[in-house]
């Protein structure tokens, strides 16, 4: 009996905490093991024990590196899993850079509130710690964009590009003829930096993301946006400072603001890269030439019009400078990392720009942002916010409403169901409701901790 259970244990009705457990002849399978992020609701999630028995999981299938995707695997781990995490090359170097740097972030977070009284613990305590994360790299197996592996009993998972970020992958898992397919996280057509995801695949059954599920990306260039940003801001003086994720954003912006520097449609300030994660990213980036669209020349130029800032006290001595750049910082949704000092040295001017590059999480301070907050509270304090905030969501990675159906449109098969995962309540809801009408198929928005039973 091919039969599949499947159970949701994150990104329900939210874009982050990803993790499905798969069980199928005898195996137990979690399909990525991501930080919940946003609400608080949600984040305490990530100080709770797994709502499953690590130890009793087989092996962990890991879409790509974001750290809503693959952030509790050290978590994972403390707690008990033994296996392999089977992911894309690409995606297991990422892993590397972006698990070590989180828990160094955290390290550091935790130290800093401590010396500052800005925690209602004592002491602050970071989620995992760099040496949870050196255990968690170990676990890291490689698999060929487009490969196969055998998990044995007869299970296999099938892996292939997903066009997000680089390394990300779409997994199928198959056992005796009937399989699921997870979508992971989707790129989008025509994007500069990232080849469309593999399409034409078959599954009986579909996991699909919804990040965009509501919406249409914009149709002007968000390469015109942001030079207008730069130009109206480097003319007031000011510093345009961007919250960007350091896998795929970062390399999207940088790209972006080559290209314009390059036509001559911006003025020749300096280009920061404050991010050690973004830095070893990008060198990551340019290691994988043939996942991506950026030539060895470009790669080259970005580098040369980069200035990449690693310590702490160059990054402290930027934020004393008060000619106009643009400064790319992390984190993507200001929830932590350098981009918060930045914001709070520079968001109380009105002469700078905080530019949001993508998808804003409810709950996190870039949501705050775009949807116009006068303050932020960072460090225990309310910070003002008079600088210019623009959100392009035109530099998403991510397939839109449009795009999304397109993805399930080109399916070899007409799968019996599709479950809408990865996205918020309203983004997943309205997926749902145009997979039924458009393309005629069953589709389920699942709940946190519900089980289907596939057969």
């Amino acid at each position: 009996m091919s039969q599949i259970d499947m159970t949701f244990y994150g990104a329900t009705a939210t874009v982050t905490g990803s993790k499905t457990l798969v069980e199928v002849a005898g195996k137990r399978l979690l399909v990525d093991a991501g930080l919940f992020q946003g609400f608080k609701v949600l984040r305490e999630r990530n100080w709770e024990p797994l709502p499953f028995d690590a130890a009793s999981i087989d092996a962990v299938l890991l879409t790509h590196a974001h750290l809503d995707h693959s952030g509790a695997l050290p978590l994972l781990i403390r707690q008990g899993f033994k296996g392999p995490i089977w992911t894309s090359s690409a995606s297991a170097d990422l892993c590397e850079v972006l698990l070590m740097d989180t828990a160094h972030l955290q390290e550091e977070e935790a130290r800093f509130r401590n010396r500052h009284k800005a925690t209602k613990h004592e002491p602050a305590e970071p989620l995992y710690s760099v040496k949870d994360a050196q255990v968690a790299i170990k676990h890291l197996k490689r698999v060929h964009q487009g490969g196969t592996v055998d998990l044995g009993d007869g299970v296999v998972a099938h892996f292939t590009a997903a066009g997000h970020i680089l390394g990300a992958s779409s997994i199928k898992i198959e056992y005796q003829g009937r399989s699921v397919l997870f979508s992971g996280d989707l790129g989008r057509d025509g994007d500069q930096v990232m080849p469309p995801p593999v399409t034409g695949q078959s599954a009986d059954w579909v996991v699909i993301e919804s990040t965009y599920g509501d919406r249409l990306h914009p149709v002007i260039h968000a390469t015109d946006v942001l030079g207008d940003v730069v130009r109206r801001t480097a003319a007031r003086g000011g510093v345009v400072v961007i919250p960007a994720f350091a896998v795929g954003r970062t390399q999207s912006v940088l790209y972006t603001l080559y290209r314009l520097k390059q036509a001559g449609a911006i003025p020749d300030v300096p280009v920061v890269l404050d991010s050690p994660m973004a830095i070893s990213a990008t060198e990551i980036f340019n290691r994988h030439p043939g996942e991506h669209l950026v030539s060895h020349e470009d790669c080259a130029g970005i580098a040369h019009m980069t200035r990449f800032i690693r310590t702490v006290d160059e990054s402290k001595a930027l934020i004393r400078q008060r000619y106009p750049m643009v400064i790319i910082a992390g984190s993507g949704m200001v929830t932590g990392g350098r981009v918060l000092h930045h914001i709070k040295a520079y968001g109380p001017d009105s002469r700078n720009a905080v530019v949001l590059s993508g998808f804003q999480a409810g709950g996190t301070r870039g949501a705050s942002l775009a949807a116009g907050a006068t303050s932020l509270k960072m460090f225990g304090e309310y910070v003002p916010i008079r600088a210019e905030v623009v959100q392009i969501e035109g530099l998403s990675a991510h397939a839109d409403q449009s795009g999304l159906l397109d993805w399930l449109k080109a399916m070899g098969n007409k799968p019996s169901q599709v479950f809408v995962n990865h996205g918020e309540l309203q983004s997943a809801d309205t997926l749902r409701q145009r997979i039924e009408e458009q393309l005629d198929l069953k589709a389920r928005v699942p709940d946190y901790r519900e089980t289907f039973r596939l057969h």
